[in-house]
C-alpha cells in the first residue's frame, strides 16, 4: 500500500497553499493509522482466512510518500487454485464493484511508457524497466522456482479494457489487464 496524498485525512489538515510534501509529519501519522487499520482488517476481518502472524516494512519512496510491504502468514496455506480469490491483476468489473473499479483505473494502471511517454520514470531505451507489458494469460501459472504469473485475461477472454489519457501528451490509449 502506498500513501495517497489526496486522502481526506491529509488534505483537510493542510493550510491554504500547503501540499502533503510540506507536511511529512501529517503524512506519516495518517499513513501509520491506515497501516494499522489494514493489519486489523486482515487479522479481525479474516479477509484471507485466519492469520498466524504478520510483519511489515515501511519505505519512503522518491516521491516522498511512505509505502508499506505487508507479509501475512496464514493458518491455512493458500493453494494455487485459490490465488485468484485473493489477488487480481485485472481491471475490475465496474457493474459489480464501482469503487474498486474507480480506484484501480485512477491509481493502479501502470503506464504509459516507452514511445507513448518517453518522460515516464520507468522508461529506458523506449522500454519499461518494470517489465511491462506483462503477458496476457487465461489462467494463473505457478511453479516452485519463481513468483506466480497472475491471470490477466485479454478482452476476448472475458478480460476488461479501458481507454486512458496519457500524462503530458494529450492522447488516449487502450489499456487492458497489463
Amino acid at each position: 500500500m502506498t500513501c495517497n496524498p489526496a486522502w481526506p485525512e491529509i488534505t483537510r489538515e493542510l493550510i491554504p497553499g500547503q501540499n502533503s510534501m510540506d507536511r511529512h509529519d501529517l503524512t506519516a501519522r495518517v499513513f501509520k493509522i491506515k497501516v494499522q487499520k489494514l493489519v486489523a482488517l486482515h487479522a479481525k476481518g479474516k479477509i484471507s482466512g485466519d492469520m498466524k502472524c504478520f510483519m511489515y516494512s515501511i519505505e519512503w519512496q522518491k516521491r516522498g510518500l511512505p509505502h508499506v510491504y505487508l507479509l501475512l502468514w496464514l493458518m491455512e496455506k493458500l493453494r494455487p487454485n485459490q490465488i485468484d480469490e485473493v489477488i487480481s491483476a485485472e481491471v475490475p468489473n465496474p457493474e459489480t464493484d464501482r469503487n474498486l473499479y474507480d480506484t484501480v483505473t485512477k491509481n493502479l494502471i501502470h503506464g504509459p511508457w516507452g514511445a507513448l511517454n518517453p518522460l515516464s520514470s520507468c522508461t529506458k531505451e523506449e522500454k519499461c524497466t518494470k517489465k511491462y507489458p506483462k503477458a496476457l494469460l487465461k489462467d494463473i501459472q505457478t511453479n516452485d522456482k519463481s513468483y506466480p504469473l497472475y491471470r490477466r485475461r485479454a478482452p476476448e477472454d472475458v478480460g476488461r479494457a479501458i481507454t486512458q489519457k496519457t500524462l503530458g501528451v494529450i492522447q488516449e490509449i487502450f489499456v487492458d489487464n497489463i
